[in-house]
């Protein structure tokens, strides 16, 4: 579901000074970013592999994707990048967005930074459980 739209840049990590910029509709139900093609085609990046994606309406399409860096907010990302149409809305989706910390207030529907990027499933050593000794 698209619920605002930010500013993004996108950069060949090869050659980060060179860059393409636009307004990317932000998506939560979407894991991965999405540029168009050309766009990415002028920056030097190339396919790195494909991917199926399933489609709103349930149907499944696979398309060719890379990887790009992704800056927004004053945060740089590698993100992986599908090369859409040339002449699709921009998608900045989920990954790209939890990777830097940021997600959608669901009551304003506006991004919000947090106060730190979540690493779930990590336990600080002090709190690991030892194995019981036999």
């Amino acid at each position: 579901m698209g619920i605002t739209q930010v500013t993004a840049a996108v950069r060949n990590p090869a050659r980060p000074q060179k860059l393409w910029e636009g307004l990317f509709l932000v998506d939560t139900g979407a894991v991965d970013c999405l540029v168009p093609g050309a766009r990415l085609r002028a920056l030097g990046l190339k396919p790195r592999g494909q991917r199926v994606y399933q489609l709103a309406d349930g149907s499944e399409v696979t398309l060719e994707i890379t990887v790009a860096e992704i800056e927004f907010m004053g945060e740089r990302v590698g993100a992986t990048v599908i090369f859409g149409p040339d002449d699709a809305e921009p998608i900045l989706g989920v990954t790209a967005l939890e990777s830097v910390g940021i997600e959608v207030d669901p009551r304003t529907q506006r991004l919000k930074r947090l106060p730190a990027v979540r690493l779930k499933g990590e336990r600080r050593a002090s709190e690991r459980r030892r194995p019981p000794r036999r």
